[in-house]
């Protein structure tokens, strides 16, 4: 769960796209920080998926 804080900083969680569609069991999520302000959409990141092992696109789940 994201935690509560005071100011715009916030956590999310990010989670494999590919890795979503390949079927394979298991799950490559990753914990970040996003300022509200600045950043109103959902994140994409690219980040390492060790199961697949090669970098993927990651988005942010709710």
């Amino acid at each position: 769960m994201a935690k509560k804080s005071k100011g715009n900083r916030i956590q999310v969680i990010l989670e494999c796209t590919e890795h979503k569609e390949s079927g394979m069991p298991g799950t490559s999520r990753y914990i970040t920080t996003k300022n509200r302000k600045n950043t109103t959409e959902r994140l994409e990141l690219k980040k390492y998926n060790p199961i697949l092992k090669k970098v993927t696109v990651h988005k942010e789940i709710k």
